[in-house]
C-alpha cells in the first residue's frame, strides 16, 4: 500500500473514532436528559397529588367549621332569655295596603276631638319601590320568629295586608292580649334624599292621654334604637317624643315606634331590602327588648 493510501486509512479511522464518541456523548446526553425529564415528571406528579390532598383536607376542615359555627349560632338563638320568661310582646306592623279603604277618621285619643285616617298605606321605597306596609310586616314577622326563640310570647296586630283594623283598634288589641310591652314598626320617608338613620318616638310625660306611660316607653325606645344601630350600624337619630300619634295615644302599655330608616333614602332603602341586612336589623330589635327587660321592666 502506498504511503498516501495508509494516510488516507488512518484518517478515516481516526475520523470514524471521532464520530462514534461523538455519538455516545450525545446518547448519554440525551438518556440523561430524558432520566431527567421522567424524574422532574415524577416530581411534578407527586405535588399536583399532594396539593390535591391538601385542597381536599381544607374543605372537609372548612365544612367542619361551618357546621361548628352553624351549631353555635343555632344554640344562641334558640336559646331561651332569662328575661323573657313570662313575657308577651304585641308587635304593630305599621299601615295596610292600599286595597283596604280606611280613610274613615276616629279619635286621636280617647275622649278627643281631633280626628285623624284610621290607617294609611304608609310611604314607598324610593329605589326599590317596595311600599312600607310590605317592608313592616316583613320585618314583624322575622322579628316574631326571633323573639319565640329567645322564648318571649308574641302576638302580631295584623298577618296580612288587606285586613281592616284601625290605629286605635290595633293598640287596644295589644293590652287586650296581655302584653307587656307594644312595639310598632315603621319606616320613615322625606322630601330630602339625603334625610337618613332611624330613631324611636315615645309619647312625652305631658302627653294628655299617655303621659304616665312616658319613663317606660322612653325605657323601651332608648334600649331598642341603641341596639338597633349598634346590630345594623344605621345611622342613630335617638328617642324622639310625639304626642300626636293614635297608635301611642290609644296604648295602655309602654308603646314605641320605631322608624327603621329612610325609604327615601338609597343607602337606607336598598340596606332594608336586603335579607342579611334585614337579619341585622330584627337581631337589633330583639336585642333592644333583651336588654329592656334585663333590667327589670
Amino acid at each position: 500500500m502506498k504511503t498516501s493510501q495508509k494516510i488516507i486509512v488512518v484518517s478515516c479511522t481516526c475520523l470514524l473514532v471521532i464520530v462514534s464518541v461523538g455519538c455516545a456523548a450525545a446518547a448519554r446526553k440525551l438518556y440523561t436528559a430524558k432520566a431527567e425529564k421522567r424524574a422532574a415528571k415524577e416530581a411534578a406528579q407527586n405535588i399536583e397529588k399532594e396539593i390535591q390532598e391538601l385542597e381536599k383536607e381544607v374543605e372537609e376542615l372548612e365544612k367542619e367549621q361551618a357546621q361548628r359555627e352553624a351549631e353555635g349560632k343555632k344554640e344562641v338563638i334558640t336559646e331561651e332569655q332569662p328575661q323573657a320568661k313570662g313575657k308577651k310582646i304585641a308587635i304593630d306592623p305599621g299601615h295596610q295596603g292600599p286595597n283596604v279603604d280606611m280613610s274613615d277618621l276616629e279619635p286621636m285619643g280617647p275622649g278627643s276631638q281631633e280626628m285623624k285616617a284610621k290607617a294609611s298605606s304608609g310611604t314607598q321605597g324610593r329605589y326599590t319601590n317596595v311600599p312600607e306596609y310590605e317592608l313592616t310586616l316583613n320585618i314583624s314577622k322575622q322579628l316574631r320568629l326571633e323573639l319565640e326563640q329567645r322564648g318571649y310570647e308574641v302576638v302580631l296586630t295584623r298577618e296580612d295586608h288587606d285586613t281592616a283594623i284601625s290605629n286605635s283598634e290595633r293598640a287596644l288589641m295589644a293590652a287586650e292580649e296581655g302584653a307587656d310591652i307594644y312595639v310598632r314598626i315603621h319606616a320613615n320617608g322625606s322630601e330630602d334624599p339625603l334625610a337618613k338613620g332611624a330613631m324611636t318616638m315615645v309619647p312625652s310625660a305631658e302627653n294628655p292621654y299617655v303621659g304616665a306611660l312616658h319613663p317606660k316607653s322612653y325605657a323601651l325606645g332608648e334600649a331598642v334604637i341603641n341596639a338597633y344601630c349598634q346590630e345594623c350600624g344605621m345611622e342613630n337619630d335617638g328617642v324622639q317624643l310625639y304626642d300626636n300619634m293614635t297608635g301611642i295615644n290609644w296604648s295602655q302599655i309602654p308603646v314605641i315606634i320605631l322608624e327603621m330608616g329612610y325609604m327615601t333614602n338609597e343607602q337606607d332603602d336598598v340596606n332594608m331590602q336586603d335579607p342579611e341586612y334585614e337579619k341585622k336589623m330584627v337581631k337589633g330589635i330583639a336585642n333592644g327588648i333583651d336588654q329592656y327587660f334585663a333590667v327589670g321592666n
